[in-house]
């Protein structure tokens, strides 16, 4: 569920309400006094923020995969090994 904020049209408070989409917009001002009406506004939208050392898709390959790429690097070793040594 977002957070909407919402700002009093007649005292200017700003809040932010926690709410389901589904749910009717507000249209009130919870400031003590106040009956002024308030006007949702524009937000930046929900972010999808991803926090760690990585997330791609070759963090997570089969064990086949993993096994493959493994030989793949032992036989290319071997040959940088070779090469560095005829010179």
């Amino acid at each position: 569920m977002p957070n909407y904020d919402y700002k009093c049209q007649e005292c200017g408070h700003i809040f932010e309400v926690f709410q389901s989409m589904n749910d009717e917009k507000l249209t009130d001002c919870p400031q003590e006094g106040c009956q002024g009406q308030v006007k949702r506004l524009l937000g930046t939208g929900a972010a999808l923020l991803f926090k760690g050392s990585g997330f791609y898709e070759t963090d997570y390959r089969s064990d086949s995969y993993k096994a493959g790429e493994k030989k793949a690097k032992e036989a290319s070793s071997p040959k940088k090994k070779k090469d560095q040594s005829s010179e």
